[in-house]
C-alpha cells in the first residue's frame, strides 16, 4: 500500500521515520515468527536429505540380507570362443564340452522367372508344417518386399546380374526348426499337395549348433543341440555362448563370484558411512564472533534433536552387536572410537575364503537388523523420520498464516499511525492559524490605542 508523504508539513517532525521506528517494535512478534520460519524450513530440508540417504541405507541393507544376493556366480571358459552369463540358480561346477558346430540359417536362391504371375501365390512351409502366404509382386522387388515383411521368417532381397534376376531367400533366426520350403500356390493347394514346390538352390542350409558333453568319455558322452548359439539349459542358471568350432574339448567353470560379494558388504558399510556423516555435518558446532567481541557457539540443526540421535543410535547398536555370537569384525566390519564403521577387505575376503557359511550369516543378520531400523525412521508412511518431517511442515504453514495475520494487522496498525500524525499536522496547523489571527487581533489594539 503507498503511504502519503507527511514529513514536517506543520511540526517539522520526520513523522515517516517515526512512524517507521514504531512500526519496527510493533513487528517484533512478527520477525521472530520469520526467523523461526526459516529456521524450520531448513530443519525441514536437513531432515528430508537424511531420509533419503537413509531410505539408501535400507536398500543397500535389505540387498545384503537377501539370500540370493549371496548365490552370485561368474563363469569363465579355456577357450576364448565360449563365453558364459550366470543367473539365480547357478551354482559352483565345471563342464567340459567339445563344440562341434554352429547354428545357421537357411540362405536359398531362386530364379524369378518361376514364379507365379504378379497377384498369385507363394506358400512358405516350416518345418513344424507351419504355411504362410505371401501375394506375387508386381516386379521381383516388390515380391521381395512383400516376402520380408510377411510372417513367414524369412527376408528376401532382389540379385540381378547378366539380366538374370534371383531372390535371394535368408531366414531370419538360424536353427534347424527355421528352415523352409516354397510352394507355387495356396495353403489350401499346398495341404491338398497339388501346389508345386519351387526348385531352391541352397547356398547354405539350416541348422543347428551341438556341442559334445564329457566328449571321448565312454558312455557319458551327450550331444546336445540349440536352434541358436546358446545353450540355456545345459547348466541351471548358466547360459553358454560358442562362435566358433572348437575341436580341443572347452572346460567352462562356475565359481563363486568373491567380488560381488565383497561388494555387497563393502556397500552397506559405505551406505553407514553416508548416513552418519550427514548426520555428524548438521550436528557440528560453529563458532563465530559477534559484534560487540563475543565469541558465539551455535549447534548444528540436528544438535540435540531426540529422534536423530535416537537414529544413530540404532544404526550403530545393529551394526555392530555380535550375530549368533560372531563379531563383526571378525569379517572385517568394525566400530571405531567415533562410532563410525570401516571395511577390511582383505580381513573380509580371508574370512569369506575360510568359511563362506559364517560370512554370510553375520552380514546378513547384521544387514537385516539395519535394514528393520532404516525402514522404522524411512517408512513413507509411519516412519519417524517421516512423521517428524511432516510434523515440521505443518508447522511451516502454521507459522505461514500467523505471518501472514501479522502483515494485516500491521497494514493497520500503519494506517493508524499515519492519521493520528495526519490528524497532528491538521490540529497544529489550526492552532498555528488561531496564533497568527489573535496575534493580529493584539497588533490592532495596540495601534488603535497609540492613536
Amino acid at each position: 500500500m503507498a503511504t502519503m508523504g507527511i514529513d514536517g508539513l506543520v511540526s517539522g517532525l520526520q513523522t515517516t521515520d517515526l512512524i517507521n521506528q514504531l512500526m519496527q517494535v510493533e513487528s517484533a512478534p512478527q520477525t521472530l515468527l520469520k526467523s523461526k520460519q526459516a529456521a524450520t524450513t531448513n530443519l525441514v530440508t536437513a531432515l528430508q536429505s537424511l531420509n533419503t540417504k537413509v531410505s539408501s541405507l535400507k536398500d543397500a541393507a535389505t540387498k545384503a540380507a537377501t539370500a540370493t544376493s549371496w548365490e552370485v556366480t561368474k563363469a569363465a571358459a579355456s577357450a576364448a570362443s565360449v563365453t558364459a552369463t550366470t543367473s539365480t540358480g547357478s551354482t559352483p561346477t565345471e563342464l567340459t564340452f567339445r563344440v562341434d558346430a554352429l547354428a545357421a540359417s537357411q540362405v536359398s536362391l531362386t530364379d524369378y522367372a518361376t514364379l507365379p504371375a504378379a497377384g498369385e501365390k507363394l506358400t512358405f512351409k516350416a518345418p513344424d508344417g507351419t504355411l504362410t502366404e505371401v501375394t506375387v509382386g508386381a516386379d521381383a522387388a516388390a515380391t521381395a518386399r512383400a516376402i520380408s515383411a510377411s510372417k513367414a521368417g524369412v527376408n528376401a532381397v532382389a540379385v540381378t546380374v547378366g539380366g538374370t534376376t534371383r531372390l535371394q531367400l535368408t531366414s531370419t533366426e538360424t536353427g534347424a526348426k527355421h528352415a523352409f520350403e516354397v510352394y507355387a500356390g495356396t495353403k489350401e493347394q499346398v495341404g491338398a499337395s497339388t501346389a508345386a514346390k519351387l526348385s531352391l538352390v541352397d547356398t547354405r542350409a539350416a541348422k543347428d549348433a551341438e556341442i559334445t558333453l564329457w566328449a571321448g568319455v565312454v558312455g557319458a558322452e551327450q550331444k546336445v543341440t540349440s536352434s541358436s548359439n546358446t545353450f540355456s539349459d545345459v547348466l541351471a542358471g548358466t547360459s553358454i555362448t560358442i562362435s566358433k568350432v572348437e575341436a580341443d574339448p572347452v572346460t567352462l567353470t562356475v565359481s563363486r563370484d568373491t567380488a560381488a560379494i565383497t561388494s555387497l558388504a563393502s556397500g552397506l558399510v559405505g551406505a553407514l558411512g553416508v548416513v552418519f556423516s550427514e548426520v555428524a555435518s548438521r550436528t557440528s558446532t560453529t563458532t563465530t564472533t559477534a559484534a560487540d567481541g563475543r565469541t558465539v557457539v551455535s549447534g548444528g540443526l540436528f544438535a540435540g534433536d531426540s529422534a536423530v540421535r535416537g537414529l544413530k543410535q540404532a544404526l550403530q547398536t545393529a551394526a555392530s552387536y555380535p550375530v549368533d555370537g560372531t563379531s563383526p569384525s571378525e569379517v572385517g566390519i568394525t566400530i571405531g572410537k567415533d562410532g563410525g564403521f570401516t571395511f577390511d577387505d582383505a580381513k573380509f575376503k580371508a574370512a569369506l575364503a575360510a568359511d563362506p557359511d559364517k560370512v554370510q550369516k553375520v552380514v546378513s543378520g547384521l544387514a537385516q537388523r539395519v535394514a528393520d531400523v532404516a525402514v522404522e525412521a524411512s517408512d513413507k508412511v509411519d516412519g519417524t523420520l517421516t512423521r517428524k518431517i511432516t510434523g515440521q511442515q505443518d508447522l511451516v504453514k502454521t507459522l505461514g498464516t500467523q505471518i501472514d495475520a501479522w502483515d494485516r494487522r500491521l497494514e493497520i496498525r500503519r494506517e493508524s499511525l499515519q492519521k493520528t500524525y495526519s490528524a497532528l499536522e491538521v490540529t497544529l496547523s489550526n492552532l498555528q492559524s488561531q496564533s497568527s489571527w489573535l496575534a493580529g487581533q493584539l497588533s490592532s489594539l495596540s495601534a488603535s490605542s497609540s492613536s
